[in-house]
């Protein structure tokens, strides 16, 4: 055979405009899978934060188990530290961090026989120069009430309140989606609020939660053991608020259309009602639920006014406040904080 001839059947080399070598289409889909698992292992932290914060459930089985090797290796060959440092420089270092840890106050000792129950603490005067710090925080359903008493706060400079902490679904069940222990640990510390808002609930009306003491298991949601390992988390909540002096008052979650949602809330609201109840004084709850019931006692995205003028107080979810309904609750809340402080006399 000729060379000619073998130069022939030899396949000539593709090459593009200025000489470029061409490669085929197998090699282009090498390099994007290659270039596709490095971003999977650069980003596998925030993967497996994000699986780790679905709803119970296969979606979030399956995603565990893929983005849960995928983390562990990205730790092994550090190709986690661009994405930490990324975080870092943000001041998110947090975000990937999954935080189960339910920090709560120790419960305060009940009195024994014979002896007298701790007296409810003195009605405290506040005024321009030394004004009533508020914190305002919750799920989703607090943003619309915490503007309302935004607004009517910035009327009295005996109180200052600062941004509305809304956190969108977030509770009291999964820490691992926010941890709420924590948060309101550090603020009580940090911020050293007097009056602290709260509402939550509105995303716990379910039966999975993270964060249980080690062994603990609980049974479907309304269950005794559920409601056991519920109410210890809100009474938490309600010590670490109160127990340097400070005053809660903490929204009751409202009617819904749907009678099976309002009904899951009503579970919530008793054990957050007891709770309050127990600590007179220090703890208030706000009862909202027939605010927005209609004639028949059922719920009712329109109330009439005192003018007997039809005003929407639900928003279309059939769940959340318009601002009508945000600030109903705002005044009801001040009512509760000027029973439990002087806010008014330094203007005589």
């Amino acid at each position: 055979m000729s060379d000619n001839e073998t130069q022939r059947r030899r396949p000539r080399r593709r090459t593009g405009e200025g000489g470029r070598r061409l490669h085929s289409a197998g090699a282009a889909i090498v390099v994007s899978l290659g270039g596709l698992l490095i971003a999977l292992l650069l980003n596998a932290p925030g993967l497996h934060k994000s699986a780790t914060v679905q709803p119970e459930g296969w979606k979030r089985d399956t995603a565990l188990a893929v983005t849960g090797p995928l983390e562990s290796v990205s730790g092994a060959l550090l190709l986690d530290r661009p994405r930490r440092a990324l975080k870092a420089v943000l001041g998110r270092s947090d975000d990937d961090r999954i935080d189960t840890a339910v920090v709560i106050a120790p419960a305060p000792e009940e009195p024994g026989v014979g002896q007298t129950p701790t007296p409810p603490p003195k009605r405290e005067k506040f005024s321009p120069k030394r004004a009533l710090r508020i914190w305002i925080a919750g799920d989703s359903l607090v943003v619309v009430p915490g503007e309302s008493l935004l607004r009517a706060v910035a009327g009295n400079r005996a109180m200052a309140a600062g941004r509305i902490e809304g956190r969108i679904a977030s509770g009291l069940e999964r820490p691992d989606v926010f941890n709420w222990f924590r948060r309101v640990r550090d603020e009580m510390h940090a911020g050293q609020p007097g009056a602290v808002v709260l509402m939550f609930g509105g995303n716990d009306d379910h039966g999975f939660m993270t964060g249980l003491p080690e062994g603990a298991r609980i049974g479907s949601f309304g269950s005794p053991s559920w409601q056991a390992e519920y109410r210890r988390r809100v009474a938490g909540i309600i010590d670490t608020v109160t127990r340097n002096g400070a005053f809660l008052v903490w929204i009751g979650l409202p009617i819904t259309r749907d009678p099976a949602q309002t009904q899951r809330f009503d579970t919530i609201n008793a054990i957050v009602q007891k709770e309050a109840a127990k600590r007179p004084g220090r703890a208030a709850y706000l009862d909202t639920y027939f605010f927005f019931a209609g004639d028949d006692g059922g719920y009712s995205q329109y109330i009439a006014d005192d003018a007997g003028q039809l005003v929407k107080m639900r928003a279309d979810d059939g769940v959340h406040f318009e601002r009508p309904a945000g600030d109903l609750i705002a005044k009801k809340v001040l009512e509760h904080l000027e029973e439990r402080y002087d806010l008014t006399s330094w203007r005589r």
